[in-house]
């Protein structure tokens, strides 16, 4: 049987509840009622976005409706009591979204390299942007060569495009093959970078901050002994696009080779 998409799946577990749920319980039986097989790295922030990019965007329209912090119902539940809000339960993640083991060749390195990735979600177009670039986030980056790790780095100031780009002309630039991100800056609904400083909660509670570090860690260093793969980390993920000026520059280079073969 084919996989239910995800959100079809959310709604037929909010559906079957007689109370709300947060949307880690929802993974949890979206998971053991085998709705999906395919459910990637970060199940968790996966469902979270889901929802949150259907309310976002949809607005009444949407089959979701928030009565707690991470905790939800169908839109049409009976209303539930006012939600509570605890400081020190802060869900809103210090990493907002990332890119995992991106590859560098799908990058065309000029001099402002485009980061080319797109939202891994169902739903509308508008909660869905056809691609984003992440040339502009700021956060931390690794370095993999086929094997490891090999550098990590932050950028702060800096975009992360023109640090990686440094990286494929300095002592590392034939040593790494993939890199992966994990930035601050959010995407708004047309694709762009936001302000970072905006985005940010004032403070964090101390185990989300865990949490967040532990996650990162898992995903960028896939440490065999780890059997649960980062799914605590509340942010999301972006699957890379290549660079279509690759693809042109591929096609020119092979029209000129035809030709001069022809000659």
């Amino acid at each position: 049987m084919a996989d239910m998409t995800w959100h079809a799946a959310i709604q037929k577990v909010l559906g079957a509840s007689p109370t709300p749920l947060h949307y880690k319980q929802i993974t949890e039986r979206i998971l053991e009622e085998g709705l999906r097989k395919k459910v990637g790295a970060t199940p968790e922030a996966t469902v979270n976005a889901q929802i949150a990019a259907s309310i976002k965007h949809d607005g009444e329209d949407s089959p979701y409706r928030r009565v707690d912090k991470g905790t939800y119902v169908l839109s049409d539940s009976p209303p539930p009591p006012p939600p509570t809000e605890d400081p020190d339960d802060n869900e809103d993640g210090v990493v907002i979204s990332f890119g995992a083991f991106w590859e560098r060749d799908k990058v065309n390195w000029k001099a402002n390299p485009r980061l080319l990735g797109v939202f891994q979600t169902e739903g509308a177009t508008k909660a869905n942007p056809t691609q984003v670039d992440f040339s502009g986030q700021h956060g931390v980056y690794l370095l993999h060569d086929i094997r490891e790790v090999i550098y990590v780095g932050r950028t702060t100031d800096g975009d992360l495009g023109k640090r990686l780009l440094a990286h494929t002309q300095g002592r590392l630039q034939g040593r790494w093959s993939r890199f992966s991100w994990f930035g601050f800056r959010p995407v708004s609904t047309e694709g762009k970078l936001g302000d970072k400083m905006q985005s940010l909660p004032t403070a964090y509670g101390m185990e989300n901050l865990i949490f967040t570090l532990e996650a990162v860690l898992i995903e960028s260093l896939e440490p065999r002994q780890n059997r649960k793969r980062g799914d605590r980390v509340p942010a999301v993920e972006y699957r890379q696009v290549q660079d279509p000026e690759i693809a042109k520059r591929a096609r020119k280079e092979l029209l000129e080779r035809m030709m001069r073969d022809a000659t």
